[in-house]
């Protein structure tokens, strides 16, 4: 099987990337990697994305380029709007012109987080995204939506649509990489640190969201037969508060510093985040879930402290 990755060089694209070399059904060719300058998500066009999978030939585009700086798509959303959503239907209308199935990755952030029964959200609920990246986002998986709804035989090219939240991992830059900085500006200022108390959601490693795509994709299982389109929610198990997960970022890098928990209106920023990102995590097909993201963040701990040592 022939798979393209878009933003290959984001934090998912590199991980999809090992996932791929190491899946035995992409052959000895492996995956192909697209990144800038292949797929500009400010220049991209159907017909540029046309060429691309003619001359690559992909089965399968996983389209995980996308504008994930939340504050600055609030700043911005008419930019964000276009990277994150004007960009995935231009990719998936040329997927669906030229046989192409798509898994499109997305976001819990296309729900408005303000639920409060402690439940997480369904595949089928309905998006109501409550800010200028989970707007764009949504838009994305409409407009994708829209590309691969004309119908046509079970071997007509599929699209499966992928949200995920809270996710990190290598090459860092993420919560606990920060958690982890600011803690050490704290205890050096010897004054504690602030963490937000009112946000909970599925923290996942970036990984093991790949292995479960890769997972979906070798047991033909990115959409149930015979339909041609389904969405996927892969998080990690478990929730966490964002005071757990740094309590537990603290307890792993062995730091001692003291932790008030403040409301997240107590923070300037440009975007407000869902104050619940759970989402009801899909079965995958060896029965089996993704791990708990305790067990997961585990696996993070040793690239988290070589890069405090080099910071």
């Amino acid at each position: 099987m022939r798979v393209a990755v878009t933003g290959a060089g984001g934090r998912l694209g590199r991980a999809l990337i090992v996932a791929l070399e190491e899946a035995p059904f992409t052959g000895p060719m492996g995956p192909i990697a697209w990144s800038r300058p292949d797929l500009d998500l400010d220049t991209v066009t159907v017909e540029s994305v046309e060429a691309m999978i003619g001359r690559d030939r992909p089965e399968v585009v996983i389209h995980a380029a996308a504008w994930t700086d939340v504050d600055a798509c609030a700043r911005d959303p008419k930019l964000a709007m276009r990277r994150n959503g004007e960009a995935a239907g231009i990719v998936a209308n040329a997927c669906a012109r030229r046989g192409a199935d798509l898994v499109l990755i997305s976001t819990n952030e296309v729900f408005d987080g303000q639920r409060t029964d402690n439940r997480g959200y369904r595949r089928d609920e309905p998006r109501n995204p409550a800010n200028a990246y989970g707007a764009a986002k949504a838009e994305g998986e409409m407009l994708a939506t829209r590309a691969f709804s004309g119908g046509g035989p079970a071997t007509s090219p599929r699209l499966a649509i992928v949200r995920t939240s809270w996710l990190y991992g290598p090459p860092g830059n993420d919560y606990p990489a920060k958690i982890a900085a600011a803690a050490l500006r704290a205890r050096a200022a010897g004054q504690p640190l602030r963490v937000v108390r009112d946000e909970t959601g599925c923290p996942t490693y970036a990984p093991d969201l790949a292995e479960a795509i890769v997972e979906l994709l070798a047991a033909d299982a990115i959409t149930v037969t015979p339909a041609r389109l389904a969405i996927h929610h892969l998080v990690n198990g478990g929730r966490a508060s964002r005071v757990d997960w740094a309590l537990e970022i603290l307890r792993a890098i062995r730091l001692d510093v003291e932790v008030v928990e403040v409301a997240g209106s107590a923070w300037e920023r440009a975007s407000t985040p869902p104050a619940w990102a759970v989402l009801e995590p899909t079965t995958l097909p060896s029965g089996e879930p993704m791990r708990a993201w305790r067990e997961a963040f585990a696996d993070a701990v040793p690239g988290l402290l070589r890069s405090m040592g080099s910071a």
